[in-house]
């Protein structure tokens, strides 16, 4: 692997194990949401939509490119690389206060992948079959995206139709207030299809308080 990969993985903490969680945290199935965070992280890079500057690292590039200093975490590898640059990118966009966005979620909801991250990395040959449909993504619809990998039901398509970018164009609003349940989850992702190529639009609800 090559220093500058190495100084890429080293940045976003790939080495490092995750935190435990604290007790009395959420319960919802924290493999869906890695999922839709990693379906729209790929459909943004740079080969796709372009609203973050890494190119196939959730392809084949990035496979080829990590997979030689983790061979057998190189999934995860790819993951937290593709994560923490969407997240970084969002944020510099829009970042609303006391809202919840895809990438920025409750402490408690963090813990929950935290928690699940290793047992992911010691079972990578369950996941093989998701990394292996991001990356043979061919579609330039998000919400084609999203269906064909299962991520989203039909209510979901239905509550994204009405929904508006912002007068700057840099986000979405869902309206009411919500919390991290799956539907919310869903629409966060879904909300990105909004977006335009070259022009992402963060998708934001304002928390329940």
């Amino acid at each position: 692997m090559d220093n500058a990969c190495r100084n890429l993985l080293d940045s976003v903490g790939v080495d490092s194990p995750p935190p435990p969680p604290p007790q009395g945290h959420m319960h919802f199935d924290p493999s869906h949401l890695l999922k839709l965070r990693l379906a729209v992280a790929r459909f943004g890079e740079m080969d796709g939509a372009a609203w973050w500057n890494t190119k196939g690292i959730l392809g084949s590039t990035g496979k080829s490119a990590l997979s030689r200093g983790f061979p057998k975490t190189h999934l995860f590898a790819q993951a937290r690389i593709a994560c923490s640059v969407a997240t970084a990118r969002c944020n510099a966009i829009f970042a609303p206060p006391h809202c919840l966005t895809l990438w920025n979620l409750p402490a408690e909801v963090e813990d929950q992948i935290a928690a699940a991250w290793p047992g992911w990395c010691r079972n990578p040959e369950e996941w093989i079959p998701f990394f292996d449909s991001l990356a043979g993504r061919d579609s330039g619809d998000l919400l084609q995206h999203l269906r064909e990998l299962d991520l989203i039901d039909a209510q979901t398509e239905a509550a994204v139709v009405p929904l508006k970018r912002s007068a700057e164009g840099k986000s979405v609003q869902l309206p009411g207030t919500g919390k991290s349940d799956l539907p919310t989850l869903m629409l966060l992702a879904a909300a990105f299809s909004k977006g335009e190529k070259l022009k992402p639009a963060v998708p934001y609800i304002r928390a329940d308080s």
